[in-house]
């Protein structure tokens, strides 16, 4: 999505090379959902919330579909500021970055509300040819555009050369290692990721599949980055003035480093991706509301159990637009798409992806520890990032909302505390019934 295109590139034009933590996190996330498809697939519940409740109960699904809710509302607020970026170049400045923010937020939210799972499906496929071939094409032509390498080393900072970036975040030896971090736990426990393997015809097909999406990361990820340092450099007296925002150096890159084919085609590839990213986004928490609250707790407790499906779709039709105009308001208080995507994927990585892993992985962990690794993760992380706004003097840069509280990123103490509770209250609680395991863990015949 436009982590990639957007936070990716707000990450390189701060950090330099040291931005290539970002997909590493990826990389890593995606080897291990590769040894785990095909029980990611053989389980074949709908959602995330089907696992969390079988194995640890109701609550934990209302806990958990609240984590993803917040988590995939910020990922769709950056989208429509990619978007605005997006129309800011396109029209040479005509369209300001705020309208086209607006613009962006009318066209995804209302095309997802028509559209629904159908828009996405059909451009999943063209979205990633685009992606992969503009963006191969477009790496050579900008690192000859920016000078080459000599060149670039004489413009960028010594510290954007460096593995950790001294110039980057309060504590960079935690920071940067921090959002790479953050990336691989989403992914781990992503909604998306999971239909996408139930989809798979057979775990074969949906190990093969979880294969090429390594290689595939890998090329698009590493030359997103590549691309976003060269760009940073060729616009770096831009970034310094405060012309230009460190995120959108990918975008202007397109605009005005790349011949005009290459360059339409990398600015079709963002176009794309935001399009592709919004809609995905906007359709998983609405998805989440109707099937994990809507008809499990609401629709139950009312005489409308007989409500048509098309009900059920104007509904959710309505939720996506509220979603919209949530996340919206978010993008019009943004000032970093690169913390905005920290704090997105941290929430849903630390209160999803451990009790997740462990439903799908050990047949040791217990319903409370499940249930409290959700809450403690979702918690932890909420409070800390609130902190930066009541106590600013705690935080590292003093007084950035952005930064790190003591100056340790909020992801550690959030994931420590998870992850413990999934073991230690293990150890002293009740383990799961032969029944809840045997979904899990079918007994293979002989």
């Amino acid at each position: 999505g436009s982590g990639t295109f957007i936070a990716g590139a707000e990450f390189a034009a701060k950090a330099g090379w040291s931005a290539l933590w970002l997909p590493a996190g990826a990389w890593v996330g995606i080897i291990i959902i590769y040894f785990l498809a095909a029980k990611i697939r053989t389980f074949g519940q709908y959602t995330v919330g089907d696992i969390l409740e079988v194995r640890y109960g109701s609550l934990a699904r209302i806990v958990g579909a609240l984590a993803i809710i917040i988590s995939f509302t910020v990922i769709v607020s950056y989208q429509f500021k990619a978007g605005g970026y997006i129309l800011n170049t396109i029209s040479d400045g005509q369209i300001s970055n705020a309208q086209g923010t607006f613009m962006s937020f009318l066209f995804v939210t209302l095309f997802t509300a028509i559209g629904g799972m159908i828009a996405v499906a059909n451009t999943d496929l063209p979205n990633g040819i685009i992606i992969l071939t503009s963006t191969i094409l477009s790496t050579p032509l900008v690192i000859i555009a920016a000078g080459g390498w000599e060149k670039i080393k004489t413009i960028l900072p010594p510290s954007h050369f460096q593995v950790f970036s001294q110039e980057f975040g309060g504590n960079p030896y935690l920071k940067i290692p921090a959002i790479g971090l953050s990336t691989l736990l989403l992914l781990l426990g992503v909604q998306s990721m999971y239909q996408k393997f139930y989809a798979a015809r057979n775990p074969k097909e949906a190990r093969q599949a979880a294969g090429l999406w390594v290689v595939g990361t890998i090329i698009i990820e590493t030359v997103a980055i590549v691309i976003a340092v060269f760009a940073a450099a060729y616009f770096w007296n831009e970034i310094q003035s405060g012309l230009m925002d460190p995120a959108a150096v990918i975008i202007q890159a397109a605009k005005r480093m790349i011949f005009f084919p290459v360059g339409v085609l990398l600015l079709g590839a963002a176009t794309a991706v935001v399009i592709s990213t919004g809609m995905n986004y906007l359709l998983s928490p609405t998805t989440t509301m109707i099937h994990d609250i809507y008809l499990r707790y609401v629709r139950k407790k009312t005489d409308q159990t007989t409500a048509s499906e098309r009900g059920i779709v104007l509904f959710q039709k309505a939720l996506i637009i509220i979603v919209g105009i949530l996340a919206y308001i978010m993008a019009t208080r943004m000032t970093s798409v690169l913390e905005s995507a920290y704090f997105a994927y941290t929430i849903y990585g630390v209160a999803i992806s451990p009790a997740l892993i462990a439903a799908l992985a050990s047949k040791r962990v217990t319903r409370v520890a499940g249930l409290v690794s959700i809450i403690s993760g979702t918690v932890i992380t909420i409070f800390l990032k609130l902190a930066g706004y009541i106590w600013p003097s705690i935080m590292r840069p003093v007084g950035d909302p952005n930064g790190d509280p003591f100056g340790i990123p909020l992801i550690y103490p959030a994931i420590i505390v998870s992850v413990l509770s999934l073991v230690v209250i293990s150890l002293f609680t009740k383990p799961p019934s032969r029944e809840v395991l045997a979904r899990f863990f079918p007994e293979k015949p002989e």
